[in-house]
């Protein structure tokens, strides 16, 4: 499918493609510079070397060899990485090459307005595109510890840096023997069965708890709904250190204290306010007419409940149950006060590997702690979206 075409495209003056471009050059360049002992080398070359291109690319070649031109820019970047940075260099080179070759004719063709509608002002198109590379920008900045986690779990040595053997992508210096250990170790074994074990109970109870009180505080006659529900979401709100000394101590009281079902109480706590905010955004939209013709057709509360409320509610509460599975499978704060050796979970055991030992299966669980977090995350859009198609909302 062809894009949409708002605004014809012209060739732009080099005034303004051929700044615009060494500007990018530059910013690209403070990177590598840096990465090569140098960072105002790199921002001058970044920028002398992008002004050249976009100089020759858009006055002198045109569009009638575009692509060739791009390919050659591609090449000449993927040479430049091979000899300042062996095969990770060639590879990011290419990379460069491949955008770069893209965004010289994209900025000196006026291609960044095609998608926009033509009467909008320079400033109104500079904010455009500023605000998605700042979303961008803060994107990246939050997922690259989780891009330089992942790699690293396949190190072959037991070290917590990228050694030369990876950093040449030589297949002596990946392994899978970290995740051998998770698997085989006793310690993790059992730690992950505590968390197995710990999280769904947790998660049952926080979902049975929290949608009756969301479905109870969304009817408009119960008195004091906002005070009850600062109560209930307080958990959520309250920094989990003061939680957890609070529930240690009244766990003392009562004998709780390092036992599995105080620390299955004490995670249910932690996941309801997430139960309560998903099941009442679903029910934000919800027609209360319907449970009153089935009562008037003679169904019973719990009839109503279950054939009524349950089933367009349904969304919500499976997100909700999923963020408290999430946060009693990856909480490791209140488990430290509330439970003892018996109850430890896997953050238990990881913050035991980086307090006493620095193992590095501690990056193979976190890779794979990851990988379910996204696929529950997923699951989570999905549902999101299910939820808006039910209430004829259109998605996003």
């Amino acid at each position: 499918m062809s894009e949409l075409v708002l605004t014809e495209s012209y060739k732009k003056s080099p005034q303004f493609h051929v700044p615009v471009s060494a500007a990018a050059g530059a910013f690209a360049g403070i990177f590598v510079g840096a990465a090569q002992g140098s960072t105002l080398l790199g921002l001058v070359g970044g920028a002398v070397v992008l002004a050249l291109l976009a100089f020759v690319a858009v006055e002198l070649v045109g569009r009638s060899n575009e692509k060739a031109l791009r390919w050659a820019i591609l090449a000449l970047f993927a040479l430049g990485g091979l000899l300042f940075g062996a095969l990770p260099g060639l590879v990011v080179g290419a990379l460069f090459g491949w955008f770069f070759g893209w965004f010289i004719y994209w900025i000196g063709f006026n291609r960044y307005r095609t998608p926009l509608v033509p009467y909008l002002t320079s400033g109104q198109v500079l904010w455009f595109y500023s605000f998605r590379v700042i979303c961008g920008a803060i994107f990246i900045f939050l997922i690259t510890p989780i891009l330089v986690v992942m790699p690293l779990s396949f190190n072959a040595e037991d070290f917590f840096t990228f050694t030369p053997e990876m950093l040449r992508f030589d297949p002596d210096g990946y392994s899978l023997k970290h995740y051998r250990d998770f698997f085989t170790n006793s310690d993790w074994q059992q730690a992950l069965w505590n968390s197995i074990s710990i999280a769904p109970l947790a998660t049952i109870l926080s979902v049975s708890f929290g949608t009756l009180a969301a479905i109870g505080l969304s009817q408009p006659h119960v008195p004091f709904r906002r005070a009850i529900m600062a109560v209930l979401i307080s958990p959520m709100i309250v920094p989990l250190i003061i939680s957890a000394a609070g529930l240690y101590f009244f766990y003392s009281r009562l004998g709780l204290q390092g036992t599995y079902f105080g620390v299955v109480l004490a995670h249910a706590a932690l996941g309801i306010p997430f139960v309560i905010i998903t099941v009442t955004a679903t029910l934000v939209g919800f027609d209360q007419s319907l449970t009153r013709a089935a009562a008037n057709m003679g169904a019973d509360p719990v009839t109503t409940f279950f054939r009524v409320q349950m089933p367009l509610s349904l969304p919500g509460v499976i997100s909700g149950g999923l963020f408290a599975f999430i946060t009693s499978f990856d909480e490791v704060v209140v488990v430290l006060f509330v439970g003892s050796a018996g109850q430890k979970t896997l953050p238990w055991q990881m913050f035991i590997g980086l307090r006493e030992q620095i193992s590095p299966t501690i990056l193979a669980v976190a890779t794979i702690l990851v990988a379910i977090s996204i696929a529950l995350l997923t699951t989570v859009e999905l549902l999101r979206r299910r939820s808006e198609r039910l209430r004829g909302m259109s998605p996003g």
